[in-house]
């Protein structure tokens, strides 16, 4: 393993020795931030490993990453603690004849810089709906506590259209029952 040079910028990685070696050749950088922040991204103990190996149209690029956000879950609306993982392989192509989708080529100053792919792949790891837990009770609708730490004596009562054939059926059974 080899530790990233650079500590100002951990995800620039000089990889000019990669190019100029024989294809198959990779190396793997360790990369790790106590705290990652990036305008509204903020990742705690972020890390990982990134190879980069040598293929005759260019550089293939594989991160492989961890860390943890915080959240606010959607049903209780607490702030937690969230474990992602991410990975990418891309493609840093040698000329634009082998340049992918993505359209990464390998810089001049064989510099690549990774900040862009870590960040666009963490955050497709975001969960949509995020729970704090898979039981969380909630907020109360009508008071708004918490549920999660205790029962206020609420009942709670769905409103929804067919609450009044709920109504109908009871008096259709209580007058069976006459």
């Amino acid at each position: 393993m080899n530790q990233v040079a650079n500590p100002r910028k951990p995800l620039r990685l000089n990889v000019g020795f990669i190019i100029n070696s024989s294809i198959g050749t990779n190396r793997d950088f360790d990369i790790y931030f106590p705290k990652y922040q990036d305008d509204d991204l903020v990742i705690a103990e972020a890390g990982g490993v990134v190879n980069v190996g040598r293929t005759p149209q260019g550089l293939i690029v594989q991160g492989n990453f961890s860390g943890k956000v915080t959240l606010e879950c959607v049903r209780c609306l607490t702030d937690y603690e969230h474990l992602i993982r991410w990975e990418f392989a891309e493609l840093y192509a040698f000329t634009q004849d082998n340049v992918t989708d993505s359209g990464l080529l390998v810089p001049d100053d064989a510099q690549i810089d990774l900040q862009l792919l870590f960040r666009e792949y963490a955050l497709l790891e975001f969960p949509i709906k995020p729970l704090c837990r898979e039981d969380c009770e909630g907020l109360c609708a009508e008071c708004g506590q918490n549920l999660n730490q205790g029962d206020c004596g609420h009942s709670p009562e769905v409103d929804t259209p067919f609450l009044a054939l709920k109504g109908l059926l009871e008096n259709q059974h209580n007058d069976e029952l006459d």
